[in-house]
């Protein structure tokens, strides 16, 4: 019986212990990240031809907004929208961690 107990809590609570409250920041967080997208956008086209470390310093700062980017998803989306954007910035931190230990010997 007192499991049977415990579980029912267990199932009851879960839908609520899976949602976090959102910050108040969200509304702004998001749009930032949206003008931050289009700023690095451009950032990445300027340094395309470059000089190695010019882009290597560039790709390291890409790396440190995607990583902003994606905990502003994470903290600010629920549902599919959230799964999608987080497994963006996900697979874009491989591709560029990738990028830089190659061209930038890892530095």
């Amino acid at each position: 019986m007192r499991f049977a107990l415990t579980l029912g809590l267990l199932l009851l609570a879960g839908p609520a212990l899976a949602q976090q409250p959102r910050p108040a920041t969200c509304s702004r967080d998001l749009f930032q990240n949206e003008a931050g997208f289009r700023l690095q956008q451009t950032r990445l086209a300027a340094v395309a031809t470059a000089d190695q470390a010019t882009q290597c310093r560039t790709f390291r700062e890409h790396v440190a907004y995607l990583q902003k980017a994606r905990s502003v998803f994470a903290a600010c989306q629920g549902g599919a929208e959230r799964e999608r954007n987080v497994g963006e910035m996900d697979s874009e931190l491989v591709n560029y961690r990738a990028l830089i230990a190659n061209r930038c010997g890892g530095r």
